[in-house]
């Protein structure tokens, strides 16, 4: 390979190649009823690990969420460090709640609801989750075990476990 061509093709990997290119999203699922299950049986086994690997990580929320936030406008001055923080504080404290409340407790899930839906320009927010679930006895109830979901890409994981 001559030396231009070999210069033009590691210019091309740097500038909007493969070096340039965002992972996918790891530990997602197919719909948000799978991903709903996968928390609900997560909880019955006070898996921790398994609820914080289901939802957004940092280097997630930077690469994926971020660029599309209206808090990351320049104009803004918010510093990712402060608005990934606050999330992930407020979400490690809810979901701390929730496995005190529904953790060791088997739900079967019949369907998830949203409150609310909101569009990004790459993915999409779905708020206010709730799990109509069934209980070992047969019961059913409604369950708030997260916060929202993101759904990007076709594929689906937690957002946050802030539960209002």
């Amino acid at each position: 390979m001559h030396r231009r061509t070999l210069l033009v093709t590691l210019l091309g990997l740097v500038s909007g190649g493969a070096c340039s290119r965002v992972p996918p999203l790891a530990n997602t699922l197919a719909s948000p009823a799978d991903l709903a299950r996968a928390v609900l049986d997560a909880l019955s086994r006070r898996d921790r690990a398994r609820l914080d690997a289901l939802a957004v990580s940092e280097q997630e929320f930077r690469d994926h969420v971020w660029p599309d936030l209206p808090a990351a406008r320049p104009e803004r001055n918010l510093p990712f460090s402060y608005v990934w923080g606050d999330l992930h504080q407020k979400s490690n404290v809810s979901l701390a709640r929730t496995m005190d409340q529904y953790g060791g407790t088997h739900h079967t899930l019949q369907h998830v609801t949203f409150a609310g839906t909101t569009p990004y320009a790459h993915y999409t927010v779905h708020s206010d989750a709730s799990f109509a679930v069934a209980d070992a006895d047969g019961g059913s109830q409604t369950i708030r075990a997260c916060g929202s979901f993101l759904e990007k890409d076709g594929v689906w994981k937690v957002f946050s476990y802030v539960v209002d």
